[in-house]
């Protein structure tokens, strides 16, 4: 079992992911909670953020209760398999981790919000796993749309990390990357926690606060 768990920390390389497949999983038209859509196009002056911070079921939910969230989806982020199946993504030969696709209004939460939540709803310090979930679809990541959330999510990364360290944890592992593909997870995924309210999905945080206001902006 050990040797298990130690494969699924350790990321594959392109050569050796899983083929995936050119059709896209298909999902529901609307948000089973918000009544919005799930694809894009999405409705002038709204914005993108993609996050991953463990367990996507519990990730959502708490998206999607923020105000200035207009819609959420659950998704694989990351890796290398195209269009790939939850059971393709657990088996951690397809490189990507459970994220969610945050659609918000910047004028009324900012990005830099988004990111106060990302930092306290679980512990960056885990690398490939969080908690009992163990592999490289469990790691902590922020996938950047352009230069301005990478330097805000630098920023954050940066201010939060001190405040980890004062607290005594360890190193944040969170990638910081460009955007990848996101591939939505699915139909069952979406919005689950809403439709099995008991649904597992324990909850990671640090109880380390990140203020706005350590290299986070508000506005």
């Amino acid at each position: 079992m050990l040797g298990l768990f130690s494969s699924k920390m350790v990321m594959v390389g392109p050569a050796d992911a899983l083929p995936g497949r050119d059709v896209e999983m298909p999902v529901p038209d609307r948000h089973a909670v918000l009544g919005t859509p799930l694809r894009c196009p999405w409705p002038a002056g709204l914005e993108t953020a993609v996050l991953a911070l463990g367990c996507f079921w519990g990730a959502e939910k708490t998206f999607w209760q923020l105000d200035g969230v207009y819609s959420t989806a659950v998704g694989y982020s990351g890796g290398f398999t195209p269009n790939p199946s939850y059971e393709e993504v657990c088996s951690a030969r397809t490189g990507h981790t459970e994220s969610v696709l945050v659609v918000f209004d910047p004028a009324r939460i900012s990005y830099a919000t988004l990111l106060k939540t990302f930092w306290e709803e679980h512990d960056p310090t885990q690398g490939m796993r969080q908690g009992n979930d163990v592999g490289s679809q469990y790691r902590s990541a922020i996938f950047v749309a352009d230069e301005r959330q990478g330097e805000t999510a630098e920023a954050s990364a940066a201010a939060y990390g001190q405040q980890l360290l004062a607290a005594g944890y360890g190193a944040i592992t969170t990638e910081i990357r460009e955007l990848a593909p996101f591939y939505y997870a699915e139909a069952y995924h979406q919005q689950y926690l809403h439709k099995v309210p008991n649904g597992y999905c324990p909850a990671h945080g640090t109880g380390v606060a990140c203020p706005i206001g350590l290299g986070l902006q508000a506005d």
